[in-house]
C-alpha cells in the first residue's frame, strides 16, 4: 500500500517552532497542528507522533540564524527535510500578515506546490571552515572600519600623514600627535586600540586557517586554486568555504552562475 505524504511547515525560532500541516493533494486541507518548543528533543516528540500515522512525511523550513541542526536531526532519522530561503519564497497579498502559524501554513502550502527554492546546505566540517574563514572576514571589516575613523577624525582636526598610511612609520608617527582636547586624545587612543587588536585578530585567524586548511577534506580544491596566479591560501580558502561541495554542480555553467560569473542579456 503506498504510503499518503504529509508536507510539514516548521516555522522556527529560537524557543519555539510552530507546525503545519498539508496533506498532498492540490485541494487537500492546510492546517496549523501545534506550537512546540525549540529544542530537538521536542522535535523529536513531534516527529514520533507524526509517523506513527504512517505517512511519508516532508519536512521544510527557511534558512535563519538558527541553523542547519533542524536539518541534519530530520534527515538522521531518514527523514525528508528541505531548508528554503526567505528571499525567495513567493508572496502574496495574503502572506503580508506575518504570524508564526500563517508562516508555518505558508511554508507548508509551497513545499507541496512546488513553489520554493531551496539551499545547500552545507556537511559541518565545510560549515566550520566557512565560520572561520568568516571569522577572518568580520575581523578585517573590523580593522578597516577602525582605520577609516580614526583617518577621517585626524583629517577632520587638520591632522595629514604625507606618506603611506598603516605603516610602521605611520604608526610611530601617530604615536606622536596629541588631539586638542583631553577627550579627543582619549577617542584617539581607542581607535589605535581598537585598530592594533582586530590586525592582531586577523593575523590569529590567518595562522588558524593556514593551520587547518591541510586537515580539511577540501584542501586538495583549496591547493588546486593556488596554482592560479595571486591566488593566496587565504583567499582559496574562502572560496572553496563559501562554495561548498561542488559536486552539487552538474554543469561548470551553474557554478559560473553562482558566481555571478556569467553576463546577463
Amino acid at each position: 500500500m503506498e504510503k499518503l505524504i504529509t508536507f510539514v511547515g516548521l516555522d522556527v525560532h529560537k524557543n519555539s517552532i510552530s507546525v503545519a500541516l498539508a496533506d498532498a493533494g492540490r485541494n487537500a486541507e492546510v492546517r496549523h497542528y501545534r506550537t512546540i518548543g525549540g529544542g530537538l528533543d521536542d522535535l523529536d516528540r513531534l516527529v514520533k507522533k507524526l509517523a506513527s500515522t504512517s505517512k511519508e512525511l516532508r519536512f521544510v523550513y527557511e534558512a535563519g540564524p538558527c541553523g542547519y541542526d533542524i536539518f541534519r536531526f530530520l534527515t538522521d532519522k531518514n527523514f525528508d527535510c528541505a531548508v528554503v530561503s526567505p528571499a525567495h519564497i513567493p508572496k502574496s497579498p495574503a502572506d503580508r500578515i506575518k504570524t508564526d502559524r500563517h508562516d508555518a501554513m505558508m511554508l507548508a502550502r509551497l513545499h507541496r506546490a512546488g513553489e520554493l527554492t531551496y539551499v545547500f546546505v552545507p556537511r559541518t566540517d565545510d560549515e566550520a571552515m566557512r565560520d572561520l574563514t568568516r571569522a577572518r572576514e568580520d575581523a578585517k571589516k573590523a580593522q578597516r572600519i577602525s582605520k577609516q575613523q580614526l583617518g577621517g577624525m585626524l583629517l577632520r582636526l587638520g591632522f595629514r600623514y604625507p606618506k603611506d598610511n598603516w605603516t610602521k612609520l605611520h604608526f610611530n608617527w601617530l604615536a606622536d600627535q596629541k588631539m586638542p582636547m583631553p577627550a579627543q586624545q582619549v577617542v584617539f587612543q581607542e581607535y589605535i586600540n581598537t585598530i592594533k587588536e582586530a590586525t592582531a585578530r586577523v593575523e590569529r585567524l590567518t595562522q588558524q586557517i593556514e593551520t587547518l586548511v591541510p586537515t580539511w577534506r577540501m584542501a586538495p580544491v583549496v591547493k588546486a586554486l593556488q596554482a592560479l596566479r595571486g591566488v593566496s591560501l587565504i583567499v582559496a580558502a574562502t572560496t572553496v568555504a563559501e562554495i561548498g561541495d561542488l559536486t552539487r554542480f552538474d554543469h561548470p555553467k551553474k557554478l559560473m552562475t553562482y558566481l555571478g560569473l556569467v553576463p546577463s542579456l
